[in-house]
């Protein structure tokens, strides 16, 4: 069984939706350790109160992102992890960060990428007029919020959506893709070839790369 290590800034829904496939038998992996860049990340105490190993490496004790990044590196390094995955981490990492975990450094993202990188996503989504918006999982590069993509899963965005009721209605989406993701690559389902995410079986996921349209009633 593969083994994954989850990064947190703050609450951790998305490391909770990970923590509750892997309880109920849908995610066939095992969380070696969930490590948060503040000791006040509040998914902390939810991860520890399932059992999981927790650590915190203060981004605020270190002088550069440079020494923060490779303290971060060493504690991960400690647990061994197959994959990584960024679950709410509000930090850019360094380029050599992620050469280091390269090919088993995953993030989601609340947008379809590569459409609204960045913060704010939903506003501008909102802003800019459009009908779609979601979530996007995808392998972390250097370049910030633009990576190989596993999967997405889109909403629709209603008239009268504020940021808030849009956020919410991706984040449901996001506790469900991410999840699947995670799985797909615990179950050697997807590769790396020529920079695009390629599957070796079939998928559960109607066409694998895109779920449906969450249905809101008008």
């Amino acid at each position: 069984m593969k083994s994954i290590v989850i990064l947190i800034s703050g609450r951790g829904s998305n490391m909770e939706s990970l923590l509750a496939a892997v309880a109920a038998g849908s995610l066939p992996v095992r969380v070696a350790a969930v490590l948060a860049n503040r000791a006040d990340a509040k998914g902390l105490e939810t991860a520890a109160a399932a059992g999981v190993v927790t650590r915190v490496v203060e981004h605020r004790s270190f002088a550069s992102r440079d020494a923060f990044d490779a303290a971060l590196a060493e504690a991960i390094d400690a647990f061994s992890p197959d994959l990584v995955v960024l679950a709410g981490f509000m930090r850019i990492l360094s380029d050599g960060f992620v050469r280091h975990f390269a090919g088993r450094l995953i993030n989601i993202h609340p947008s379809l990428l590569p459409s609204f990188p960045g913060l704010h996503t939903h506003q501008r989504a909102i802003d800019e007029g459009v009908r779609v918006h979601g979530c996007t999982v995808h392998f972390v590069t250097p370049a910030l919020d633009h990576g190989p993509i596993i999967v997405q899963a889109a909403v629709p965005v209603l008239d009268g959506d504020d940021a808030a009721s849009l956020a919410a209605r991706v984040l449901a989406q996001e506790h469900q893709v991410y999840p699947l993701a995670v799985r797909w690559f615990a179950e050697g389902h997807l590769q790396l070839v020529d920079g695009r995410v390629v599957f070796s079986a079939p998928q559960d996921s109607a066409g694998a790369l895109v779920s449906p349209l969450a249905r809101v009633a008008r």
